[in-house]
């Protein structure tokens, strides 16, 4: 993919993915996955959403595992994942540990409690901004990863 293409793609993908969790439309987890559906062509009904309707703030508000980090192995597994028991997934590990990583380098963590401590106010639009960045980022970051691996061409 010509590189002007590539980088408008992931600005579009980090733009939808933060413009769903700043309308309020979804948490982090559910614009990470409905982003990459979307940009997949929908090969999964867009209820798929449904699924990630638990992992916001931390695994249903527990503060834990980072919402978009857990959207965005959701995301991962759309081209990763396997649909029969036994089938080999050789690319699933791999990817959802480089994402991992990824988040570690960047941010210090993957834990929701970790990467909004320094925000007195969880309601606050600071704290919000702040997710709704880290959800831009894991959505660009899914994305370039399927540009990369010619998931997306």
């Amino acid at each position: 993919m010509e590189k002007e293409r590539k980088e408008k793609l992931l600005a579009e993908t980090r733009k939808t993915a933060e413009d769903y969790f700043r309308r309020g439309d979804y948490f982090c987890s559910e614009s990470v996955i409905t982003t990459i559906n979307d940009a997949l062509g929908q090969p999964f009904d867009p209820s798929i959403v449904k699924m990630a309707s638990g992992f916001p703030i931390g695994i249903g508000k527990s503060k834990c595992l980072c919402g978009a980090v857990s959207g965005g192995v959701m995301a991962l597994g759309l081209a990763y994942g396997r649909e029969n028991p036994g089938d080999p997934m050789p690319d699933s590990f791999p990817n959802s540990a480089d994402l991992h990583d990824y988040i570690i380098e960047n941010y210090g963590s993957t834990c929701c409690r970790v990467l909004t401590r320094e925000f007195d106010d969880f309601n606050s639009q600071e704290r919000a901004n702040h997710c709704i960045q880290i959800t831009g980022e894991v959505a660009a970051w899914v994305m370039k990863n399927f540009i990369e691996n010619e998931i997306i061409k």
